[in-house]
Formats: C-alpha cells, structure tokens, sequence
C-alpha cells in the first residue's frame, strides 16, 4: 500500500496515548491525531506487586473509548502495546487477556531491550544528531541508549520511572530540599554502575512528555519566536537554571505554569534530578528534545519493512525535504535543476573570486533549492512569506531550530528589505558575517530561480567571465529562453550587490 492510516495504542505507567498517523510514500508520515488519557497506573501497583482492580478498570474504560475513535477514524491497522506497568504487575499476563475479551485489543508486551531500541530508532531516523545518549523516563521504568553515528552501541533499562520515584520519595506534594538531592543520588548512583555511560561527553536527548514538558517551558519563559520542540536545544547552563526555578515552586504555582502540563507538575522534580544526574555522569553540556519516541519508532520500523527506502537515517533532510515538496506540488525534476544551477552559480562566483568557497554553504544552498518558494503552493504573490513562515514554524525532520531558520532566510530570499524583516527576530542567533552569507546564498537562489522561468530546464550551462568592472554571464540554453531572460534580467540587481560590478547577460541558444 502506498498510503494508509496506522495507530499505536500506547499504555504507558504514567499515560495512556493513543496517535493516529498518516502515511503516504510521497509526502511522508504525519501526526493525524493524539489523544492523552492519565491513567497512573503504576501508582495502583501495591507491595504485593499486583495491578489493583481500579487501574485495571481504568485501563478498560480507557481502551473501550479508544476503539470507538479508531472506528470512527477508519484505521486499517492498529497496534497496542504495554510497557513497564504490565511488565512489572504479577497480574500482568492476566490483564493482556481480560483487555482482549472485555475490548478486543490485543496489547502486546514490550521487553525493556523493545522499548529501548524503539525510542532510539525514532531519534535518529527523525534528527541530524549523529550521536549521542537517549533518556525516555516513563512512570515505572527510565530507558537508556548510546548511538554512535546513527548505529546503536549500548541500551539499558531501569526500573524506576517518575511515579515510582515520587511513591519513593516525595512526602508531599513536591519535592523539599532534601529530597531533591536524595532522587539526584539514587539516579546518579544507578547511572554510574553503567559503564559505557561514563564521560561521553555527548549530548543528552529526552524523549517524552516530562523532556517535552521542560522544553516548552523553557521557550516560553524566553518569548521564544518558534514553534514546536523537537530538535530544540539547551545549555547545561540553562538547564540548571530551569531546574532550580521548577523544583522550588508549589504545585498550585506549578499547575499554573505555561508550558507544564498541569498532569505532569507533581512529577517533574524527579525527573528534572533524573535528567540532571545522567547529564553528569555522561559529561554532556546539552540537552536536547525529541518529539518523536516509542511510538514513531513502531510505526517507522513498519514502514521500512514495506519500503527499505521510504526514511534515510543518515541524511535525514533530504528525505525530509522530499516530502514537502511533493506537499506542495513542487516537481522533482525542476527542483533537481534548480539545485544544479544553484550549485553551478555558487562555483562560478568563486571561480571569480566573488565569494569563497566553503563546502557546508554550498551544502546549506542546495537544501534550500530543494524548498526555494515552496509557498508559491499556497499563494505565488505572497510566495516568500509563506515559504519563511512554512519553513521555520514547522517542525523539519533532520534540521534542529537554527538551521531551520537559516533554511527559511535562504529558501524564500526575494529582496534585502524582506529577509531583513524576517532575520530581525532572531538576530542574536546569528552574527552579522552569517546573516550576510544567507543573504548572499539567497541572493543565487533568487537569480537561478528566474533561469528556469517557465520550467522546461532550457539553461543548460551557466558561465561567468570576470571581464574588470563588467562580468559577463554567458547562459547556455537548449531552445527558447525568451522567458528566461526577461526574468532573470530582472534579477540581476541581487547578483550585483553580491558581486559589486555590473553584470550583462549573454543568452546563447545550442543545438541538440
């Protein structure tokens, strides 16, 4: 099938989730639906380590309203599966067959190695990050993995979670002082008996709610000027930052706060000390969120054994890039041209000496090719603005915030005054040496794009001749270009700034 919906029923410790999704090979996998429901059922595991009838009943009622709105939705295939709760309730086996007689789901159980494994195969098939340590902190149990390179080298997991940790810890309703250094110990202790852990120096990535829960958070306390969370990153100075500020407020403040899930105050101390244990322990001055974890990892691994190259782990833009386009009706073929005449624009100028050469600009230039006024979908007269606020505000697989900023400024180039405008919320990201090569990559953008005007690949070959105050462009064409040169004679302003000399176009028709 070449396009179909597909849903994972997620039964967490903490919550249970059901995600609808959307596949098609050509546009790619989207979030078609989320639905959150706070069971807690780890917190109904007495000492005799058996699921209480209450969260079993919970769970039930739960997974019956499920049913009904994957009825409604049309779902051709959904997959239900249980994590730590289950796996560590005595009654768990009998659970799994009360919910398929009393519901008709069959749930299945995920070892720790699965769960592990799931959450890393989302991250590195969702992100530009080639290595580094992933946390997914769930209520009864915390998963671990080492990436080197996109490849996993170590996973782990641990029998403890946040609502584990706060029955363990937590006397009242968040936690004191003391208690806070107390679960930074025990998590500190746990990860320093894992060897492979230690100094790594990397990264750390939280996956799930009460990483995304800190990253939310985190952007709004800073009026932050984009949307989304995945991919974000902060310093391990900010990090801490936000840590003291949540750990020493009262839960009713903590319910209040924007960007905290009001379900999640009561439990985000602890695993703020988890997450700050395991930055120590592994050496990293970054924090960095995903938004894709578990249940993402469940659905990509099934797309791949349909399709071993829907996804490409290790250029994951270009996959990324692929799918917006085919989004927003932009054609393969013209972008591929438009990439090589940016590219062979690029190389001229250095030829010259008008720019100088850098490989990961000219990179930058041809992902932003690939998406040059992609906006145009929606509205040609407003093409720019709808391609700037497209490519920064959506969340970009492969790309984290700033190059996806750095992708918009290039990507929908149309004049200086416009990318000025739009570069001004977020001049401090970047200095005034960068801001002037996008500009200057955009300007290439903004001139190729006039040489395939009427989208028939009719430039062939683009020449530049340094000539003193004049450089003449020699355009090599296969048949007409009476559009062609109309438009670009338009255009050659943006290349005269960059170049600082006239420019004159030669339009020179080849046969065959």
């Amino acid at each position: 099938m070449t396009e179909y919906k597909t849903a994972i029923i997620d039964i967490g410790s903490n919550t249970v989730r059901l995600v609808i999704y959307h596949y098609d090979q050509h546009t790619g996998l989207k979030e078609i639906e989320n639905v959150k429901a706070v069971a807690r059922l780890r917190s109904f595991i007495g000492e005799t380590g058996i699921l209480a009838e209450e969260g079993i009943e919970r769970l039930e009622g739960i997974l019956h309203a499920f049913a009904e709105i994957l009825e409604d939705y049309n779902v051709e295939h959904a997959r239900a599966i249980a994590t730590a709760s289950i796996r560590q309730a005595r009654n768990g086996a009998d659970i799994l067959m009360r919910m398929k007689e009393a519901v008709g789901v069959n749930i299945e159980l995920l070892s720790e190695q699965q769960e592990a494994f799931y959450g890393y195969f989302a991250v590195v098939y969702t992100t530009s990050t080639p290595s580094g340590v992933t946390i997914d902190m769930g209520g009864g149990s915390t998963e671990l993995t080492y990436f080197d390179e996109k490849e996993l080298m170590q996973s782990i997991s641990l029998p403890f979670g946040s609502v584990s940790l706060k029955q363990q810890f937590v006397s009242g309703e968040v936690l004191t002082a003391n208690e806070r250094q107390a679960v930074y110990d025990f998590a500190h202790a746990q990860f320093s008996t894992i060897p492979w852990l230690k100094n790594l120096n990397l990264p750390v990535i939280g996956i799930g709610g009460s990483a995304r829960n800190m990253a939310t958070f985190d952007q709004h306390r800073n009026n932050y000027p984009l949307s989304g969370v995945h991919q974000y990153r902060i310093t391990r100075k900010d990090f801490l930052e936000i840590a003291e500020t949540l750990t020493s407020m009262p839960l009713e403040q903590l319910q209040k706060l924007d960007g905290l899930s009001s379900d999640r105050a009561d439990i985000i101390g602890p695993v703020i000390e988890v997450f700050h244990a395991l930055m120590d322990v592994v050496g990293a001055q970054k924090f960095q969120f995903s938004r894709k974890g578990l249940r993402e990892g469940l659905v990509i691994q099934r797309i791949l054994k349909q399709n071993p190259h829907a996804f490409d782990r290790y250029d994951v833009f270009s996959t990324t890039a692929k799918f917006l386009c085919a989004e927003f009706g932009k054609n393969e073929g013209q972008i591929k041209h438009h990439e090589y005449l940016a590219e062979m624009m690029y190389k001229q100028l250095n030829d010259i000496g008008a720019i100088h050469f850098e490989r990961q600009n000219l990179r930058l230039l041809a992902n932003a090719a690939k998406v040059y006024f992609l906006g145009e979908y929606i509205d040609k007269d407003a093409a720019s603005q709808h391609t700037f606020y497209i490519l920064s505000n959506r969340a970009i697989d492969g790309l984290n915030h700033k190059e996806r900023v750095r992708l918009a400024l290039i990507a929908s180039y149309k004049n200086k005054d416009n990318f000025k405008r739009y570069a001004a919320p977020f001049v401090e990201w970047f200095s005034e040496e960068e801001l002037k090569v996008l500009l200057e990559l955009g300007s290439i953008l903004k001139f190729t794009y006039a040489l395939d005007a009427t989208k028939r690949n009719v430039v062939r070959k683009v020449r530049l001749f340094d000539k003193g105050e004049v450089v003449e462009v020699h355009i090599y064409t296969n048949s007409n270009s009476l559009a062609e040169q109309y438009r670009s004679k338009r255009q050659t302003k943006h290349l005269e700034r960059l170049i600082k000399k006239t420019i004159e176009l030669h339009f020179i028709e080849e046969e065959g």
